[in-house]
């Protein structure tokens, strides 16, 4: 498969015919709506021969409402394991037989693991975001006042709440619907009452940059030309750690790219994608975790 392949829920319908030529036989997937730029396969497929196990990793198009169907049909064709990336991590959550402790505290499954046809339901996100994070950065959490922009959705409530789990210094919860922020909110504080938790709308970010020592973006936007709408990103300065969850196939996001001009310290979601898909992975097959091949097939050809 070439990096932009990728397969259909009416592939899946039919697997048996489309799926027969596949050596070695797809049996892990991540689905998405957009999909195409995943580079999901790059990582876990190195990891897949590095563990000596005989299947590979795709791509699966699922438009969104159609998540529970898809996760049946993959089920029924045999596959072991599957990533939800954007917009289907909530879709997934409903879909599952069992959720772990952590999925459900954080609100989203990104990762399930299909054993005897039943759907097991975990979330990487949150310990994959917190584990590069401090790869990165090299930073104490606790000390740190984060903004995360877009925490409305899947990947940024799940990032939100394991902050407040971890005990940042303080938590801004930024969203485009501020109304949709007001359950996180209480979540977090039930999680940990003594992280401080605000929300903002996208209007009152560019104020709150001067009070917040990390900046998490995630949005979509940036995934694509045309998303650096979020704030002002020329007040981001030098001593601001800048994290991007969403990451281009080439070049940086403008996200990052502005950050870079002010001398930031930077962290893009091919980061996230490796820590958290090294987490996927181990709940798939356990240990040992192959590593350095999933870093291996992630860098730049």
């Amino acid at each position: 498969m070439s990096a932009a392949d990728f397969y259909t829920l009416d592939d899946l319908r039919r697997w048996s015919e489309v799926g027969a030529s596949l050596q070695p036989p797809a049996r892990v997937a991540v689905i998405g709506d957009p999909i195409a730029h995943s580079r999901s396969p790059q990582m876990h497929n190195p990891a897949l021969a590095a563990r000596g196990l005989d299947m590979q990793y795709v791509r699966v198009h699922v438009p969104v409402g159609e998540v529970k169907v898809a996760l049946g049909l993959l089920a029924k064709n045999g596959f072991v394991g599957v990533n939800c990336t954007i917009p289907h991590k909530f879709e997934a959550l409903e879909a599952m037989d069992v959720v772990d402790d952590l999925a459900e505290k954080l609100g989203a499954v990104n990762t399930v693991a299909i054993r005897e046809n039943r759907l097991f339901g975990y979330n990487s996100d949150g310990p994959g975001f917190v584990n590069s994070m401090q790869e990165a950065f090299g930073c104490v959490l606790r000390e740190l006042r984060v903004l995360v922009v877009g925490a409305g959705g899947g990947a940024g409530q799940a990032v939100a709440l394991q902050l407040a789990l971890k005990g940042c210094r303080g938590l801004c919860l930024a969203n485009r619907s501020v109304e949709k922020l007001s359950g996180l909110r209480d979540r977090c504080r039930e999680l940990n009452g003594s992280v401080p938790v605000e929300t903002l709308s996208l209007e009152e970010v560019d104020a709150a940059l001067g009070d917040v020592d990390l900046v998490v973006n995630a949005t979509p936007m940036g995934m694509k030309e045309g998303g650096d709408g979020l704030f002002d990103f020329g007040r981001l300065r030098t001593r601001h750690f800048v994290y991007d969850m969403v990451y281009r196939a080439e070049g940086d996001t403008p996200l990052i790219a502005a950050a870079k001009e002010a001398s930031a310290q930077t962290c893009d979601g091919l980061a996230l994608l490796l820590h958290q898909g090294a987490i996927s992975f181990g709940h798939w097959f356990g240990d040992p975790v192959p590593m350095e091949a999933m870093r291996e097939g992630l860098r730049p050809v």
